[in-house]
């Protein structure tokens, strides 16, 4: 049991740092104007990250046309997934 809670942290954890690289990907494309990114292929990395990132544009509205959001957004993103990966190893350390 334990070692199968270990396994869902682990790749829970993975998942997020994943998630985290999409969201500094889309990050940085938006500071390009030319780039659509809601034509294909990019339209997959909006599609993905925007439900999330809105999630915080409600907390955090733009302050001089500069989106602060994305800064929290990873911030707890990152909160969550090191805390699945400690999880993960305390479960592990558990089971030995």
């Amino acid at each position: 049991m334990s070692s199968s809670i270990a396994l869902i942290a682990i790749a829970l954890g993975q998942f997020l740092q994943i998630y985290s690289v999409l969201l500094i990907v889309r990050i940085l494309l938006s500071w390009f104007p030319n780039i659509d990114l809601y034509n294909p292929p990019l339209s997959f990395l909006s599609q993905i990250t925007d439900p999330y990132l809105n999630l915080f544009r409600s907390i955090i509205p733009p302050l001089g046309g500069i989106d602060f959001s994305p800064i929290l957004a990873i911030f707890v993103l990152n909160i969550a997934s090191r805390l699945f990966v400690t999880a993960a190893a305390q479960a592990a350390a558990y089971l030995y």
